[in-house]
């Protein structure tokens, strides 16, 4: 049965609209003047990641500037109602703007003048340095909202106020404002620090390489081919969210945004098909929210994962293909075993053959095979994404419609409007990591993590996912991803790196260097060492070494590689584990834009999107406890077939149906099975023995399909 389902109407768009910044009107003549200064600086960021051969702390201060006075004129400070408000509010965004580029000029100008004094501060270091950390924190407030610049707040005064007055392990002797002022604004790792770099470098190139490609119509076409490739399907509709949230996420890198421009074809798609609504809403808001991790833009994260763990990008992005395809694949179950319960038909999507869609457009596609080819050549991802920007350009010269002089324009200033919040995010989080860096504070909460976990892995994985949903009710995915990673990426690395060296322990295999440690610690048990030995006898030995030795020992013991790979997989948890608030109540922006569009309630689409979304927390799992980051082809291969297989019994467990429904005992079965083929051991039997267990039951309720047929 099908229900006719209204085109988006005025006041869906009005609630799409609330979910959205407050941004004074593109056609207005502010619009036209940021459209011109975006032209500039997309220019500008183009020549410095080619060409240009200033500082990085210049660069870092210049992007900060341009995109301060962007987003100053894009975003007012204050809502007025009358125009001589306006016009006043407008002024004081001009001066805020205006004033960014000044301490722009005034470090580049001066940061030498400074050195020569001593590092002793004048007047104006005083009245620039304050002035910048006042200007990221507005625009942080404008953007985000009040929960990031109050963070900032109370990292920076902890500082230099109230950290002496704190007992215990988080206590901190201070230091003067001026040394905070001096690393903040002049220092290198401050708020023009790794994180700044980070923005004006990866993330802006691929978010322009983004905007050059959906003003290219790229956006069009890969609707278009996710419909021909999925929509004739039973349940058609739903994979086509699946796999249309994943192409465009994979270029756009933004949830909320993938979310909006795909979920108002697919969502009355859905819902012609026979889905519920709210069921609708809830799998576009949860694959939207895995367009941010599938590569190659990743929302950023990848970008900030390479420079934190200094593994290549494209390295990196390889390995977080499969992850990704895992996550897609587990939203595809539960719109497959949705469209069995409901009876969901597929529908005529009016749509052109594949192979007249590919005919005409073919050419979308070589932007991406450019880029990818150029990375794995082994260019640098910026030179990768500036060619691959270029090879847009001429790709669109093949279609009916070749990008002109105007055409490219929009999309260099589409590409600064897209990036302002996200470079005025990513400059105000690195006042953050800085303070972390500069107080330590980052080692002691790993320390207290590790204290309250007693040493599991799984508790601290537990503790992580807790912390991410409390920040990111606050937090943008990228923001709390930040500051999770300072916070608790060594702490889950220590641990995973652990496991690593107590299976070497177990197998007998340690190397010479690393028995001469415990020769240290106690000599009588080093004998123990040669010959392998049980898990238990492993960690307790393991339990003697000094946290001071530890590090050294890891260094002797376990493979540089897989100590690489170890703290990937850290990283890789985190990341999983931030974008969880995109479809966790109270606060799930994602599920509230779907569901402005399926007009249902956004609490309760929330808590659909979040069911549907578990991908998010058994991945990460994966990474932790097995070989899924950085094992042998053969190693990720077969984690990754019998985890999906274990997805799609996992599901059948959680909806007590696959083909058709499962009766209590048969959907513990399936749990049962899931479970066996998701639970990290090296047991083939076992993985096999719950792999047909799963084959068995689902077609067993294939069969009861065609009874009920028959009876009906």
């Amino acid at each position: 049965m099908s229900t006719a389902i209204p085109d988006t109407d005025q006041e869906t768009a009005d609630k799409l609209k609330s979910l959205e910044l407050a941004q004074r009107p593109a056609e207005s003549s502010v619009g036209r003047v940021v459209y011109w200064i975006g032209v500039l600086f997309s220019l500008i960021h183009i020549y410095f990641n080619t060409l240009g051969t200033w500082s990085e702390l210049y660069v870092s201060a210049v992007h900060f500037g341009g995109f301060a006075l962007i987003c100053a004129l894009m975003v007012p400070g204050f809502k007025s109602q009358t125009r001589a408000g306006q016009r006043t509010v407008l002024m004081l965004d001009i001066l805020v703007g205006l004033a960014a580029i000044a301490c722009a000029l005034y470090l580049i100008r001066f940061e030498d003048a400074l050195y020569d004094r001593g590092v002793e501060f004048v007047t104006l270091d005083w009245v620039f340095s304050l002035l910048a950390i006042g200007i990221a924190l507005e625009m942080a407030r404008r953007t985000t909202g009040w929960f990031i610049p109050s963070l900032i707040v109370v990292a920076l005064t902890y500082v230099f106020w109230w950290g002496p007055f704190i007992g215990g392990m988080f206590g901190f002797a201070g230091l003067s404002l001026e040394t905070l002022l001096y690393r903040s604004y002049f220092g290198s790792d401050g708020m023009f620090g790794s994180i700044a770099r980070i923005s004006w470098t990866f993330v802006f190139m691929f978010i322009l390489f983004g905007a050059f490609l959906v003003r290219s119509g790229a956006g069009d076409f890969i609707i278009e081919l996710s419909r021909c490739a999925a929509g004739r399907f039973v349940g058609g509709p739903g994979f086509v969210a699946v796999l249309g949230s994943g192409l465009m996420g994979s270029v756009s890198g933004s949830s909320v945004a993938n979310t909006v421009s795909t979920g108002v074809i697919t969502i009355p798609l859905m819902r012609r098909a026979g889905f519920p609504a709210r069921f609708a809403a809830g799998v576009e808001a949860a694959a939207s929210t895995g367009g941010q991790l599938m590569p190659p833009v990743m929302g950023a994260g990848a970008f900030i994962m390479a420079s934190y763990t200094q593994i290549p990008y494209v390295d990196i992005v390889a390995m977080a293909a499969l992850p990704a395809l895992l996550y897609f694949m587990s939203v595809g179950f539960y719109v497959r075993v949705e469209a069995m319960r409901s009876h969901a038909q597929s529908v005529e999507l009016d749509t052109r053959p594949l192979k007249e869609v590919m005919k005409e457009g073919w050419h979308f596609l070589l932007p991406l095979a450019v880029l990818v080819g150029l990375l794995i050549y082994g260019f640098t991802p910026t030179y990768a994404a500036g060619i691959s920007i270029i090879s847009v350009v001429v790709a669109s010269w093949l279609s009916k419609n070749p990008m002109g002089p105007m055409a490219v324009f929009d999309a260099l200033a589409q590409g600064a409007r897209n990036m302002a919040t996200t470079a005025m995010l990513l400059v105000a989080v690195g006042l953050v990591v800085n303070v972390v860096a500069m107080t330590g504070i980052g080692n002691t909460f790993s320390l207290m993590i590790s204290d309250w976990a007693g040493g599991s892995l799984l508790i601290t994985i537990l503790l992580v996912g807790l912390a991410s949903l409390v920040l990111g009710m606050g937090l943008p995915v990228t923001a709390a991803y930040i500051v999770l990673a300072t916070l608790s990426a060594p702490a889950l690395y220590n641990l995973i790196a652990e496991t690593k060296l107590i299976e070497l322990m177990v197998s007998g295999g340690l190397p010479e260097a690393a028995r001469m440690i415990f020769m240290l610690v106690d000599p009588e048990k080093v004998a123990l060492l040669a010959s392998p030995m049980s898990e238990i006898d492993a960690k307790a030995l393991l339990a003697l070494v000094p946290p001071d030795f530890m590090g050294q020992l890891m260094t002797q013991a376990v493979d540089p590689v897989v100590l690489s790979m170890a703290l990937l997989s850290a990283h890789m948890i985190i990341f999983w584990l931030s974008q969880d608030s995109n479809v966790t109540p109270p606060v799930c922006l994602t599920a509230f834009a779907a569901a402005a569009i399926a007009k249902t309630p956004p609490m309760a689409t929330g808590f659909t999107a979040w069911k549907i979304a578990k991908g998010l927390y058994v991945v990460p799992l994966l990474f932790g406890y097995t070989n899924l980051i950085g094992g042998s082809a053969e190693e990720v291969m077969r984690v990754f077939v019998f985890a999906l297989f274990g997805l799609y019994a996992f599901v059948g467990f959680m909806e007590g149906h696959l083909e058709s429904k499962l009766n209590l005992p048969l959907r513990l079965v399936c749990g049962a099975a899931g479970t066996a083929m998701l639970w990290p051991h090296d047991m083939w039997s076992v993985d096999l023995a719950g792999l047909a267990v799963f084959i068995g039951l689902f077609m067993y309720s294939r069969r009861g399909i065609s009874a009920a047929a028959t009876a009906h």
